[in-house]
C-alpha cells in the first residue's frame, strides 16, 4: 500500500515534536508539508534532513497556513494533524472543518501517542492559557528541589525560530550561552531567569536528543512547558496553572482543557487580583473535570526596581509618564489586555503613555491584529529587525521613564534612552498545601 499523505498544521514547535516521535523514518506514512501559523518568519522553509531522517533526503517545506487548501489537493493529502496550542475551540474546529470540506481527515495527536519517557522523575508545569504564569511556578520548583538535595534542570518547551539545524539540542547555563545561539527575545525570556538562579535550561528540535543531554546532568527533570501545550516528556507529578483573572478560559481553548483533565495539581495563580467569584468559579471547573486534583491558590506579587546604568535616574514614579513593555505573547494570540508591567505602574502611580502613534513597521501592525492591546507595547523581539523597531518606538514615546515586565532584561539588547525599571514577579502560595508540601510527598 502506499503511504498515507500528511499535512502537519503547526507553529514551530509542537509540529515538529509530533514529527519526530510519530512520523520521522515510518514508512507508512509521507509527509508532504509543515504549515505554519502564531509566530512570525517560521514558514518558506526547510525542516532540513538531518532532522527529517532517512525518508527525506531533500527535507520537508513549511508554508504559510493561509496555503493550506491548496496544498491538501496539489498533494493528494490524506489527513491533517494539528499540532499547536492556545486556540480556541471553535477555532480548532473551524479548521477541522475546512480540512475536512477539502477532503482529508483532521487528526489530534495526544500525550499517550506523543510523550518521551524519562529515566529520571519528571515534572510538568504546563497551563490552560498563555500569560498563566508558568515561569515562576518553574523557577519555584527548582529551587524546592535544591533546597532539597537534588540536582534539577529544566527542559523548555521548544521555541524554533531560528536555524533548526542549529537549535537540534541546546543546553543554556550562562547569558554567553544564549548569546552564542543569537536566541530571540522570547527565548531569552524563558532561559534568562532560569539560568539567573544557577539552572542549566536544555532546549531544541528534536527532544529525544535533548532529553539525553537534559538526563546526563540531572536527577530530576521539570518540564517547563509554553503556551497552553501539554508536555513532551511524560511527566510522574504534573503541575497544572490557571489564571484567575481568566476564569472560564479553562474550558475554552486547546489544549488547555486537556492540561486541566489531566493534571495532578491545579495552581489558580493571581487570585489576589482577581474576584472571589472567579477563583471560585475555576475551583468549581476543576472539581467538576479532575475531582483527584489537588488545588493550590496563589498570588504572583510584582516588584519594580529601577535598572542601574539606564540614562538618568528617576527614584519615584509618582506622577510621571510612563512607557510600559509587557512580554510578548501574553498581550499577543494570549489575549490579555494588560500584563503585570501595566500592573506595576498603576501600582506605583505612574500615567501609562501612549506608544502606538510611535511604532512603525510591523511593530505598528501588532495592534491591528490584537486590537485588545491598550496602551503598552509588547515585547516583539522575533527578529533583529523587530528588536530596531521596538527599541525605536521605545524610544520616541514621549515619557519620563520605561518599565520593562519581560522576563528578559531588554536594557541589554537594545538602547534605552530614558530612565528604566525591571518587574519581576513570584509566585506564593495562600493555601494549607504548597508546592513545596506536594514536592516532598512526590519524592517520598
Amino acid at each position: 500500500m502506499s503511504p498515507k499523505r500528511i499535512i502537519i498544521m503547526g507553529a514551530g514547535g509542537r509540529d515538529f515534536h509530533n514529527f519526530n516521535v510519530c512520523y520521522r523514518d515510518n514508512p507508512d506514512y509521507k509527509v508532504v508539508a509543515f504549515t505554519a501559523a502564531q509566530i512570525p518568519f517560521i514558514s518558506d522553509r526547510v525542516y532540513p534532513p538531518s532532522l527529517a531522517g532517512r525518508l527525506y533526503p531533500k527535507g520537508i517545506p513549511i508554508y504559510t497556513e493561509d496555503r493550506l487548501v491548496g496544498l491538501i489537493a496539489s498533494n493528494k493529502v490524506d489527513a491533517v494533524v494539528f499540532a499547536y496550542s492556545d486556540v480556541t475551540h471553535e477555532d480548532v474546529m473551524h479548521k477541522a472543518s475546512e480540512v475536512l470540506a477539502a477532503g482529508a481527515d483532521f487528526i489530534l495527536l495526544g500525550p499517550d501517542s506523543t510523550m518521551l519517557r524519562s529515566k529520571l522523575p519528571v515534572i510538568s508545569v504546563c497551563a490552560v492559557r498563555t500569560g498563566c504564569g508558568k515561569s515562576p511556578v518553574t523557577r519555584k520548583l527548582l529551587g524546592i528541589l535544591r533546597r532539597l538535595g537534588r540536582r534539577p534542570v529544566a527542559i523548555r518547551h521548544p521555541m524554533a525560530y531560528c536555524d533548526l539545524e542549529g537549535q537540534r539540542a541546546q543546553r543554556f547555563a550562562s547569558l554567553k550561552d544564549m548569546d552564542e545561539h543569537a536566541c530571540t527575545v522570547e527565548e531569552r525570556e524563558e532561559y534568562e531567569p532560569i539560568v539567573a538562579e544557577g539552572f542549566s535550561v536544555f532546549a531544541g528540535v528534536d527532544y529525544k536528543d535533548v532529553l539525553k543531554l537534559a538526563e546526563a546532568e540531572a536527577d530530576v527533570i521539570v518540564w517547563d512547558g509554553g503556551n497552553n501545550d501539554f508536555s513532551f516528556i511524560r511527566p510522574d507529578l504534573e503541575i497544572v496553572v490557571a489564571d484567575a483573572l481568566r476564569p472560564g478560559h479553562e474550558l475554552l481553548y486547546h489544549p488547555g482543557e486537556t492540561n486541566i483533565r489531566h493534571a495532578h495539581v491545579v495552581l489558580i495563580n493571581k487570585a489576589n487580583e482577581a474576584s472571589r467569584e472567579g477563583v471560585a468559579s475555576i475551583r468549581a471547573t476543576v472539581k467538576l473535570l479532575n475531582p483527584t486534583a489537588v488545588i493550590i491558590p496563589a498570588e504572583s506579587p510584582v516588584k519594580i526596581l529601577p535598572v542601574s546604568g539606564t540614562k538618568g535616574q528617576l527614584l519615584s514614579l509618582k506622577g510621571k509618564k510612563a512607557l510600559v513593555v509587557e512580554d510578548g505573547p501574553t498581550v499577543t494570540h494570549g489575549g490579555m489586555s494588560y500584563g503585570a508591567g501595566m500592573i506595576a505602574a498603576l501600582g506605583a502611580g505612574a500615567n501609562p503613555a501612549n506608544p502606538w502613534p510611535y511604532a512603525k513597521g510591523g511593530l505598528a501592525g501588532v495592534q491591528a491584529k490584537y486590537p485588545q492591546i491598550g496602551n503598552l507595547l509588547p515585547a516583539m523581539g522575533y527578529s533583529l529587525a523587530q528588536l530596531k523597531e521596538l527599541e525605536a518606538a521605545v524610544n520616541a514615546t514621549p515619557c519620563d521613564a520605561v518599565i520593562f515586565a519581560t522576563p528578559v532584561d531588554l536594557t541589554r539588547l537594545i538602547n534605552i534612552k530614558r530612565p528604566a525599571f525591571r518587574v519581576t514577579y513570584s509566585i506564593r502560595e495562600t493555601g494549607r498545601v504548597t508546592l513545596a508540601s506536594v514536592v516532598k510527598t512526590f519524592l517520598l
